[in-house]
């Protein structure tokens, strides 16, 4: 059997939190967030049913073996783990009992943590999931580079709170432990194993053990001449977000298990490309070194124990980020904007002009020198205004006042009249092969480029 997690039905519109289970929890919701509930579910029971599953939500199923279990939850609230872990365990027992056997071979294992303990040095917590593991057996481990070899000098148990009189005597001593079980391993040279690596037992096939835990530890991926950093605390949870990140088209340049230090950030920081200057450090401290380094740099870390919200708060970082590029790089380089002189509202005739303008493409800034359709200059943008408020620029659609020096209303200019920012030809070849205009800019470009090609044919070759 299979059991579907449906999550975030927190964010469903108008959800509320309970402590009802099953069935009273949706029915204790308001009636618009249990429409919507109801809505999801049949959505993807439908999908399920079009790839050939028969689907149904877990508290009205009969018959676990024909139909697949729905269980709606919330990783955020907590909300439905429970019943989740209740499904799948209470089918792990229905049905797969006769499946479920251990090995009594040399032991099988997973490390979880690596610590400093008082009087041990360095230890690993792991879980043993099968297999039997005893004192003195030479153990493989997976590393950040070649896996270790060492030999187990203590199997240890923590005691009992009540029974701890010492912080140096924590643990029990015990000479074998059998899967499935989680024991503190003290040993010489742990100082490298990574959390998640393998642990394998060793009997006569020490090096087809080695090659094993190699090949699990190594994680194949290609990296990228230029790109982000990731940090993460273990193998699997630094795949993940490689995944992750891959999906997304993020390139890579560095990878690895372990806190944030000083190198990284010298390292994000050396890369040219400002959209590459971003850390992804999952479950991982960043150390204090690397945050003194961080200080008066432009480098953003995305520092989360849940990798989706690295990923969201990255997705909102790029979004404001290349908009203030854009921003940036436009500054650089006058933009096409075309504007018509409002008739009704000539303010000020000269001295300086002052008339009202509606953007009809483009933008228009202040400094920028206008010109006829004729491409005759005809004076210079001292300010805008809208509502009495000085803008710095004005865009397609809206209205506003500008002053304009050297130009008299009646005679260079009149209202009605269609005028052009004048661009230097360099900054038009420039904008034309940079992808940074809108598509009226674009087509007032081309406007501009057929005004001075008059006077000029290679203008802005």
């Amino acid at each position: 059997p299979f059991v579907v997690a449906l999550n975030k039905i927190d964010k469903i519109s108008g959800w509320q939190k309970t402590n009802h289970v099953g069935r009273k929890r949706i029915e204790s919701q308001p009636s618009r967030a249990r429409e919507i509930f109801d809505e999801k579910v049949y959505e993807i029971i439908g999908t399920l049913f079009d790839e050939g599953f028969k689907a149904e939500l877990y508290y009205n199923i009969t018959d676990f073996q024909r139909t697949l279990s729905i269980v709606p939850i919330s990783s955020k609230t907590g909300e439905g783990i429970p019943e989740l872990l209740m499904t799948v365990v209470g089918l792990a027992q229905r049905f797969l009992e006769q499946q479920l056997h251990i090995e009594k071979g040399p032991a099988k294992g997973t490390v979880l943590e690596v610590k400093e303990e008082i009087g041990l040095g360095t230890t690993i917590d792991t879980i043993i999931y099968n297999g039997v593991l005893t004192i003195n057996d030479t153990i493989v481990v997976g590393t950040k580079d070649e896996p270790v070899v060492t030999t187990i000098k203590a199997l240890l148990k923590p005691k009992p709170l009540d029974e701890i009189r010492d912080p140096r005597e924590r643990f029990d001593s015990v000479e074998e432990v059998h899967a499935a079980c989680g024991i503190k391993i003290s040993s010489p040279n742990l100082e490298n194993v990574v959390p998640g690596a393998p642990l394998r037992a060793v009997k006569d096939n020490l090096e087809e053990v080695i090659e094993e835990v190699r090949k699990q530890t190594k994680i194949e991926f290609e990296l990228d001449e230029d790109g982000i950093i990731i940090k993460a605390d273990t193998i699997g949870s630094l795949e993940a977000l490689i995944k992750e990140s891959r999906d997304k088209g993020i390139a890579i340049r560095k990878a690895d298990i372990g806190n944030v230090s000083k190198r990284d950030i010298i390292e994000a920081d050396a890369t040219q490309d400002p959209l590459n200057k971003v850390i992804f450090a999952f479950n991982v401290k960043v150390l204090p070194e690397a945050q003194e380094e961080l200080q008066g740099k432009n480098i953003a870390v995305f520092r989360e124990d849940v990798i989706y919200t690295i990923m969201e708060k990255y997705d909102e970082w790029l979004e404001k980020t290349k908009e203030a590029l854009e921003k940036a790089r436009r500054e650089e380089y006058v933009h096409p904007g075309m504007i018509r002189i409002l008739p009704e509202y000539i303010f000020r005739v000269s001295n300086p002009a002052i008339v009202g303008v509606r953007v009809l493409a483009g933008r228009i800034r202040e400094g920028i020198t206008l010109m006829r359709e004729d491409g005759r200059l005809v004076g210079k943008i001292r300010g805008i205004q809208s509502q009495n408020k000085p803008l710095e620029e004005a865009k397609q659609g809206e209205e506003v006042a500008i002053s304009i020096d050297g130009v008299t209303v009646g005679r260079q200019i009149k209202g009605g009249d269609i005028l052009y920012t004048d661009i230097p030809a360099r900054d038009a070849k420039k904008l034309r092969e940079m992808d940074v205009l809108t598509i009226d800019e674009r087509d007032v470009l081309e406007k501009i480029y057929e005004i001075k090609r008059k006077t000029d044919k290679f203008w802005g070759i």
